[in-house]
């Protein structure tokens, strides 16, 4: 028999990691918000790593800025490369028609 997985959402993660700085005993809160210690740790852990981007929700990576400008900045390069791609062809397939292109 399978268990349903829970999902929790982002205030709630955001709430468990502050009530766990603020307490002694982590292991007790887990108990109390009836998660397992060691996912209250890894939300820490994640908390402290991203911090406001933490917990973005399914799906969405988590980057810090440095990642995502690099991110961006790839997809731009890979536009780029296609247009330049694009832009030869046409230009072999122009000049095969007038003979006065010689090629790349």
């Amino acid at each position: 028999m399978k268990q349903e997985r829970r999902t929790f959402t982002r205030e709630f993660k955001l709430n468990a990691v502050e009530l766990s700085y603020s307490r002694a005993n982590v292991v007790e809160l887990a108990n109390e918000l009836n998660i397992r210690p060691e996912l209250l740790y890894r939300w820490r852990s994640e908390f402290a790593s991203y911090q406001g981007k933490s917990f973005p929700g399914n799906g969405i990576p988590k980057m810090t800025e440095e990642e995502s400008e690099v991110s961006l900045l790839k997809k731009e390069l890979a536009e780029m490369r296609m247009e330049r791609d694009i832009l030869k062809k046409a230009v072999s397939i122009f000049s095969k028609s007038d003979g006065k292109f010689t090629g790349l």
